[in-house]
């Protein structure tokens, strides 16, 4: 309720009720742009997404789809990232660019990437945010048996990937 009420106020121009969505969907943005892009350009994304959803927000006319519509800003963000890139750079994570202590992470990012679209996002949920199913569930607007589908055959998938890599 209290996020709708955010939204309410955001529309009105509240900027500090935008900080507070901000701060509620920050998460939820991030990984759906990790889903999509390497580590260091998702990052760079997230406030890109949010100045894109504070100028639109007056398009938004259902407050109960905020995170489905900010989500959705962040999927076209992603894909113009990548149409602004010069065709020869590579559209994969390079795993050997971060160091050693990192390159775990890294490599199971690089997992997720390869994965079906329709796993990426709420394995990213699940394991970078520590969103539960139902929490996915209503920050994307997924129904819960969607979530449970894709958490259970993406850490399958994932699992299967990264057993392949040892």
């Amino acid at each position: 309720m209290t996020a709708l009420l955010d939204i309410e106020a955001a529309q009105a121009g509240d900027k500090a009720a935008f900080a507070r969505l901000h701060t509620r969907w920050h998460p939820v943005v991030h990984a759906v742009l990790l889903a999509r892009l390497p580590v260091e350009d998702a990052e760079d994304l997230v406030q890109e997404v949010f100045v894109t959803a504070w100028l639109r927000l007056g398009e938004l006319t259902d407050r109960n789809a905020f995170g489905g519509w900010v989500c959705a800003i962040a999927r076209h963000r992603a894909v113009d990232h990548w149409r602004a890139r010069r065709p020869t750079e590579p559209l994969t994570v390079d795993p050997a660019a971060p160091p050693a202590s990192d390159r775990g992470v890294h490599d199971v990012l690089a997992a997720v990437q390869a994965l079906p679209e329709a796993y990426r996002e709420t394995l990213l949920l699940r394991l970078v945010a520590g969103y539960t199913g139902p929490e996915i569930s209503e920050r994307t607007g997924l129904t819960e048996g969607s979530v449970r589908v894709n958490l259970t055959r993406g850490m399958a998938l994932l699992r299967e990937r990264i057993g392949e890599h040892r």
